[in-house]
Formats: C-alpha cells, structure tokens, sequence
C-alpha cells in the first residue's frame, strides 16, 4: 500500500490524487501498525518484526511530508479569504495539519529507535524536518495588511486600510520603494498608527476583508467610530491656510448654495466600471434643477465644454499641494474645509478611490453600480449616509430623491 502511495509522485497535481495519496498512507500506517502488534504478540520472527517498523517509519515519514505541502498549500489560499474569519479558520485548519506531521515525526522517531538502522533514523530526520518546515508555516504567518504605495493601485485601500487599523487595531506593512512609500508612513505615523506599523513580508493578509473589518465596527458604535477616524486622519490642528487659499481660489464666483461632489472615473483597470458620459451629465442636470451647485471632481472630465453652472475640481489630486509629504491628509483636509466653509453636503459617482475617505469622515455617499459591490456594499447601512444604487432598478428616482434631501440639508 506504501508502494503504491508513492510510486507516481508527479501526478499528485491531477484532480483527486493527492486525497488518493494521503489516503493510502493513513491505511498503510494503520496496516503497518496492526501488523507490527500483531507481530510482536505472537513472536514473530525478528526480520518480520523489522520490516513491518520500516514501513511503520517510511509510512510516517510520508504522513508528515504531505501534511507539510497540505498546510503550505492551505496557508496560501486561507491568506486570501475574503473574510478575516474565514482566514482565522483556514489557519486553525492549518494547524490541525501541522499537528499531524508533528505527531508523525514523534512516531517514526519513537519506532526508529527501536529499529536502530540508519535507514530508520534518515527516514525518521526526515520526518522532523517535514514537521518543523510545517510548524514554521505557523510561526511565520503574516497578520499584516499591506498598504500599497504605487500610484497606479487603488488610492482607496489606504483609507480603509488606515480606518481598519483605528477602529480594530489590524497590523499594517507598507509596500516599500513604491513612489508613495514615504507619503503613506508619514499618514501613518501623523495618525498615531506607528505601533501598527511591521516590517513587509510575504504572504500578506488579503485587502478585500478590510471593509467588512470597518464595517464592524461602525455597526457597533457609528458615532464613536466616526469621530476616532476623523480625529487620526485630520488630526486637531486647523486646515492649512495653503489649502484653504487654493480651494477658494478654484471656488471664486461658485454661488453659496449646497454643493455635490460628482466623481469621474476613467481608469484602465476594470474600465467597465468608469463614469458614464451620458449619466454624469444627467446627474450634472438633476443637480441643478434641485439647486444644488454640481463640483465635478476625480480624474478628466469626459467632455471638452463643462456645463455652465457646475464648478471643476477634476484632478485637483495631480496639484503639487496634495503630492507632498502629507498628500494623504491635505486631500482629507480639502474635503473637510469644503465641508465646513462651502456648504457640501454629499457626494456621487461610480465607485472610485477618491469617495472612500470623504465617506468615512461623514460625507453622504451614494456610488452607482452595475451590481451589488460585495465589499463595500458592506458599508451600507453601518457607514451613516453611505448608499448603493444598482443600475437599472428605479432609474435615477432614487438618485433625484437624494439631492432632494442634500439641498434641503443646513450647513454652518
């Protein structure tokens, strides 16, 4: 049964054979085992007694070795669940197979004394080895979410990386040697969020249970979490005078009325999710008629004539005032004194990057969408104000219903 356990090594990769495999060593070993007992009960002859420890060992030592390509292979795919739980499961799934080639190595060490050969004791080392290579998979388990600084990933991840790291503690490494690598640290630290901080390593915590993680807590205490992520990202000093400068000079001439953000998105990634022509300038228009002043906002503006009445603030981002150092909290902060000194009220748009930190600091948030969005649908709601329109279901009604409410919204 061994024999035929581990005579075609190289196709364990085909569906169904490495269950096949650890099938037959379990039966091996308990054959193995059986015939050992019964063997020294009934005195059999030393070469009989012998032969069944060799395959006890060899057995065992096979036992080992697949559970240390089980918990390799396991730890791999729990890393990347979308849950935490789910990744907290997988990882005690991983350790009731490290256990096992533990238990293994203790068992072909155990018989191999008794054996005596070298045979024996190098199948029986390598037993060990499997099962500190599989203990080290636990050991070196990486609970760290990684906060990506090229600028050509989502900009969106660290908020809710950053608001995950405020609201449940979860450990953070930054991507190094990335052009933004520098930015992120000082966000980080300014957040007080340094002892969150690790050193990058492989095999991270996957990014796409972060919302569910903020989520959580704001279905726990929305007012309290509000307050804690607008207090680590703004920070308590006042809006620079640099900031407040440039915004009211894009600003000058705007009527004083209530203001929406409406977000552009043209990325090459996932492009089926971009602003749509004809839609934002429908909502340009629906914006209008309820009085509300449009603020176009986010990457190019799909047009080259801007309707009148409608202030642009598109790629305001690329401005050297929100590249620097502090780029990640001047960006929060021109949100924040649009809030405060020019009347906005909420903002719209197709999910991109630049909504996330806005709505986690109290900005009313509807994104539109083809499909229900499994990650930040999460959001809905838990976050206060936080929407989701699916396309297709009640037209822009409910759109039109929102900006009724923002224009009818006071502002200080």
């Amino acid at each position: 049964m061994l024999i035929d356990a581990l005579k075609k090594p190289d196709s364990l990769h085909l569906p169904g054979a490495r269950q096949q495999h650890r099938q037959r060593i379990g039966l091996a070993i308990d054959l193995a085992k059986a015939a050992l007992e019964a063997a020294e009960r009934l005195g059999a002859t030393p070469e009989t007694i012998s032969g069944a420890r060799a395959t006890l060992i060899r057995a065992h030592a096979a036992r080992a070795q697949d559970a240390r390509h089980g918990a390799g292979q396991l730890s791999r795919g729990c890393q990347r669940a979308p849950t935490r739980e789910a990744c907290d499961d997988g990882w005690q799934r991983v350790e009731s197979i490290v256990e096992v080639a533990e238990t293994s190595a203790r068992e072909a060490e155990r018989v191999a004394l008794q054996q005596g050969d070298d045979d024996s004791r190098n199948a029986a080392k390598a037993a060990e080895i499997a099962a500190l290579e599989a203990r080290r998979i636990i050991d070196e388990r990486n609970h760290a979410y990684t906060f990506h600084t090229d600028p050509d990933f989502s900009f969106g991840e660290g908020w809710y990386l950053a608001a995950a790291a405020v609201l449940a503690d979860v450990a953070i490494q930054i991507e190094p040697d990335m052009p933004q690598t520098a930015q992120a640290e000082v966000f980080l630290r300014a957040a007080g969020l340094a002892d969150r901080l690790r050193s990058n390593r492989p095999r991270p915590r996957a990014n796409k249970q972060l919302p569910e993680i903020v989520a959580q807590a704001f279905r726990a205490d929305p007012s309290s979490s509000q307050r804690r992520l607008r207090t680590a990202f703004l920070g308590g000093d006042k809006i620079p005078k640099t900031i407040v400068d440039w915004t009211e000079k894009k600003l000058s001439g705007a009527p004083p009325a209530n203001k929406v953000l409406l977000w552009v998105r043209t990325g090459a990634h996932d492009d089926w999710r971009n602003t749509r022509r004809d839609e934002l300038f429908q909502l340009i228009s629906r914006a209008l008629d309820e009085g509300l002043v449009p603020m176009v906002v986010g990457d190019s503006f799909p047009s080259e004539t801007i309707p009148a009445g409608v202030v642009d603030m598109t790629l305001f981002w690329k401005a050297p005032l929100f590249q620097g150092a502090d780029m990640r909290r001047a960006q929060l902060q021109f949100f924040e004194h649009l809030m405060q000194a020019h009347a906005l009220v909420g903002q719209m748009g197709v999910t991109t990057a630049g909504m996330d930190g806005p709505a986690l600091m109290g900005l009313p948030t509807l994104y539109l969408t083809d499909a229900p969005n499994v990650r930040l649908g999460a959001w809905v709601g838990a976050v206060p104000g936080y929407q989701e329109h699916v396309r297709g279901e009640t037209g822009l009604e409910r759109i039109g219903d929102t900006l009724k409410q923002w224009a009818l919204v006071r502002r200080n």
